[in-house]
């Protein structure tokens, strides 16, 4: 679709049940209770999950009443340990040219790119998805810019699967259900188009100049002149925004290009893990210890003020009753059900972490404490590593692409003189190996004689260039007596 037509439905109706996801999905991701309670109480799509999930019942919006519900932020964790995987260490990122690379590397650590694929990933674990878009602003930085852009604020159009163009809109300050404003940002091959529009809540309204709101009136400057007065031209063919899908295929919408999020399927199981927690804090509250005392034993506080027991009287006058009576002071104080509740939640969570593709143990659950070989411990790990490698088949097209365009932009509207290349990028194996059990792979290998030492240099310092390695493999060879020696130095003349 074009720019939306004055009168238009907002958002498009065909969106909507995406949409409806998202929220829910965001509504977990953000950890709110208040946003959990807002989406399972007024929204009637989730109408079923509202009957018989912890965050939809009626009896707790009573007014005055405390609510005493607990959240714990699970898939705040999972969509955490989900960007984690794929980017706490960055991604080789590689081009043959020496000087392509040399600016590439430039864009990449200026413009902190690792960072923005960080948030970019965990946003894509939560809401199914997330595009990447490149734009500029030589008002801020000499140079083009990666930014993350929400997916239920995007309408994007695909053809065989492929991104063909996406409209970003966001809503304007000052908005009211009555006046809203929306600014519409298009990408489209080889331009972007900018738009502002009047309208409700519901309808898009009529289009207006951008001058009409001061968020966009600083755009008329950056339209190109020979644009259709409405654009920016990008000067390149390709196009400056891409979008990764967390995880195909869609189940909840068979067919759909939209990625799902980590949270399908597991909604139910974090309201468990919310309403185990409720429970065990309810079992705390009521355990707490209390005294039950006659009326004998309360003191008069005066007047309409009624009586009190003070608990940490010392001294107390006889009272006119049997010292083998009943109407002593009682203690009152119920079991804590930890073990059962510690069980449930752990099993909650483990299942959770199973069905959302990752091992319990990404999730700080620890194993029975037996000893375990090494086959074990990587047989443990398996399935977070298996997703974070579909996962990053999805991510390397796209960052190839976008860092590809970052650098024709730079060309293009910066005027910067190399020849922009598409680069090769690598993920690492994503499991941190400590010292020890590097050094000690590499002893085993030495005495079976299947390693040479220019390997075990590379293997302890792959961030070196090979006149470095080479330097110090001569240097250990020289120290340890195997090297050559020179026939001819040590010839006598």
């Amino acid at each position: 679709m074009a720019l939306p037509s004055n009168g238009a439905a907002w958002p498009p109706p065909q969106w909507s049940p995406i949409y409806a996801d998202m929220r829910v999905n965001d509504a977990w991701y953000s950890g709110d209770r208040r946003r959990l309670a807002r989406v399972y109480g007024h929204h009637e799509e989730h109408r079923a999950e509202r009957r018989r999930g912890l965050w939809g019942r009626r009896h707790a919006h009573t007014p005055g009443r405390r609510d005493r519900r607990l959240h714990i932020p699970l898939a705040g964790d999972i969509a955490q340990t989900s960007a984690d995987l794929l980017f706490a260490d960055m991604p080789a990122i590689t081009v043959a040219d020496a000087t392509t690379r040399a600016r590439l590397e430039t864009l990449l650590d200026e413009g902190r790119v690792q960072q923005t694929l960080l948030q970019a990933a965990e946003e894509a674990a939560a809401l199914s998805g997330v595009f990447l878009r490149v734009t500029w602003d030589k008002t801020l930085a000499q140079r083009p810019l990666l930014t993350a852009m929400q997916p239920d604020q995007a309408v994007p159009e695909f053809a065989f699967g492929l991104l063909r163009a996406v409209s970003f809109w966001r809503e304007l300050s000052g908005s009211t259900p009555a006046q809203t404003w929306r600014h519409i940002e298009r990408h489209e091959s080889g331009r972007i188009v900018e738009a502002l529009y009047e309208g409700t809540a519901d309808n898009i309204g009529r289009r207006v100049p951008l001058t009409e709101h001061p968020e966009t009136a600083p755009l008329v400057a950056a339209l190109s002149p020979d644009g259709d007065g409405d654009s920016i031209l990008t000067g390149i063919t390709d196009l400056t925004a891409a979008y990764v899908p967390n995880m195909l295929p869609n189940r909840l919408h068979r067919g759909s290009p939209i990625g799902r999020s980590d949270y399908d399927s597991i909604r139910d199981l974090f309201d468990a893990l919310d309403e185990t927690w409720t429970s065990w804090m309810r079992d705390i509250r009521l355990a707490r210890a209390r005294l039950i005392v006659p009326d004998g034993y309360l003191r008069d506080q005066g007047p309409g003020i009624g009586a009190a027991f003070d608990e940490d009287r010392e001294v107390w006058q006889t009272l006119k009753m049997p010292p083998n009576a009943e109407g002593g002071i009682t203690l009152s104080q119920f079991l804590i059900r930890v073990d059962e509740h510690r069980a449930t939640a752990e099993a909650t969570i483990r299942q959770a972490a199973q069905t959302a593709g990752y091992s319990a143990t990404s999730f700080g659950l620890a194993d029975d404490g037996a000893a375990q070989t090494a086959t074990e411990v990587d047989a443990r790990d398996q399935r977070s590593d298996m997703t974070r490698k579909k996962k990053a088949g999805y991510w390397r097209y796209e960052v190839a692409g976008m860092t590809y365009v970052m650098q024709q932009v730079d060309v293009v509207q910066f005027g910067q003189r190399y020849t922009p290349e598409r680069p090769t990028v690598e993920f690492g194996s994503g499991v941190v190996e400590s010292e020890q059990a590097r050094a000690t792979t590499l002893d085993l290998l030495n005495r079976a004689g299947a390693v040479s030492t220019a390997t075990k240099v590379k293997v302890l310092h792959p961030e070196w260039d090979d006149t470095a390695l080479r330097s110090e493999v001569a240097a250990i060879l020289r120290e340890t007596g195997v090297a050559a020696p020179d026939p001819v130095g040590t010839f006598p003349l």
